[in-house]
C-alpha cells in the first residue's frame, strides 16, 4: 500500500557522495535506494546472517531491509534497489541530521555548507565541534551501549567497514514550527497514461511503454507536498522497539532519567560495503600519503 501508491517522494537536492538516487513512498516509511550490482551481490551473500541477527535482536539499530530488487531495461543497463525502514519520523520535523562513522579525517561540512543549507547532513568534526552529545541516564545509555556492541559485533564479522550512525534530532522545544519536511520533499506524480497514448504503435511494445514511463517521469514537475500529505503519527512497528518506544525515537535523559528537551532517531545505515581486495589496495594507498 505504502509503495504502490500514484506518488512518491523525493528530499529537495543531488544525490549522495556514492551518487545512489533516494526516494520516498509517500507515507514517509520507506526508502527506496539505488545500489551497486556489487552491493545487490553482497546483500545477498549476507542475507542469511542479517536475517539470523535481526530475528535475534529485535531492538537492533542495523537499517531494516525490506526487498531486494533489479528493474531491467530493454537495451539498457539494470537497476538494482533496496527498501529499506525510514530512520526518521512522518510526523516530526528533524532540526538537526549527523552521520558518525568515527573518523575525524575529512568528517566536516563547512560553515559556508552549513550557511546555505542549515538541514544538511552533519559528520563527526561537526558533532565535535559543536560539543555534541547524545544525552542518556544511566538506564538507556547501557541499553544503546550493549545493542550497538551487538550489532557491530555483526559487521565485524562479515568484514563490513564504511557504516555510519545515523542521528536525527528533533527539539521538543521548537516542535514542527519551522515545517521543515514540508520545505525539504517534494511529490511526483507521473501521468503516464497520458505518455502511453502518445507511443506509435508499430514500436515494440515492451520498450515503447518503457520509454513513455521515462517521458512521463521527466515531464511530472515535481511540486512541494503539502502538510497534511504526511501520516500524523509514527508507525506502529517502531513501538515495539526500545529505540523507537518514545514516539518512534529515542528521549533523552539526564543522569538521574529526568527527560531532556531533545528526541533522537537512530540507525546504524551503508552496511553493504565490504572490506574487499579493492578497499584493501584502497587503503595501502592512502597510506602512503597519510597517516596509516
Amino acid at each position: 500500500v505504502s509503495l504502490t501508491s500514484k506518488y512518491i517522494l523525493s528530499e529537495l537536492g543531488s544525490p549522495g557522495k556514492s551518487g545512489s538516487f533516494f526516494y520516498f513512498s509517500q507515507d514517509y516509511r520507506f526508502i527506496i535506494k539505488t545500489i551497486h550490482h556489487a552491493e545487490h551481490k553482497f546483500m545477498r551473500k549476507i542475507l542469511k546472517d542479517y536475517f539470523n541477527h535481526v530475528k535475534q535482536n529485535p531492538h537492533t539499530l542495523l537499517c531494516r531491509f525490506f526487498g531486494l530488487h533489479r528493474v531491467k531495461l530493454p537495451h539498457g543497463k539494470k537497476i538494482h534497489f533496496v527498501v529499506m525502514g525510514n530512520v526518521f519520523p512522518p510526523n516530526r520535523d528533524i532540526h538537526e541530521t549527523y552521520d558518525l562513522k568515527g573518523s575525524t579525517l575529512g568528517r566536516a561540512i563547512s560553515d559556508e555548507e552549513l550557511n546555505n543549507n542549515p538541514r544538511a547532513t552533519q559528520k563527526d568534526l561537526n558533532w565535535v565541534n559543536r560539543n555534541r552529545k547524545l544525552e542518556l541516564g544511566p538506564e538507556k545509555r547501557h541499553l544503546f551501549v550493549e545493542q550497538v556492541k551487538r550489532d557491530v559485533e555483526l559487521l565485524a564479522r562479515l568484514n563490513i567497514m564504511d557504516y555510519s550512525l545515523l542521528i536525527g534530532v528533533h527539539d521538543i522545544e521548537r516542535g514542527n514550527k519551522d515545517n521543515i519536511r514540508d520545505n525539504t520533499l517534494k511529490v511526483f506524480h507521473p501521468d503516464t497514461k497520458k505518455q502511453l497514448a502518445r507511443e506509435p504503435s508499430r514500436r515494440d511494445k515492451r520498450e515503447s511503454k518503457v520509454n513513455a514511463l521515462r517521458a512521463a517521469v521527466k515531464e511530472s514537475d515535481p511540486v512541494a507536498i503539502g502538510p497534511s500529505a504526511l501520516p500524523s503519527d509514527s508507525f506502529s512497528e517502531r513501538k515495539h522497539c526500545i529505540f523507537y518506544a518514545d514516539d518512534g525515537g529515542l528521549l533523552s535523559t539526564n543522569e538521574q532519567n529526568v527527560r531532556g528537551q531533545d528526541l533522537y532517531y537512530l540507525g546504524v545505515i551503508d552496511i553493504l560495503t565490504p572490506y574487499n581486495y579493492v578497499k584493501k589496495i584502497e587503503h595501502h594507498w592512502k597510506s602512503l600519503r597519510q597517516d596509516k
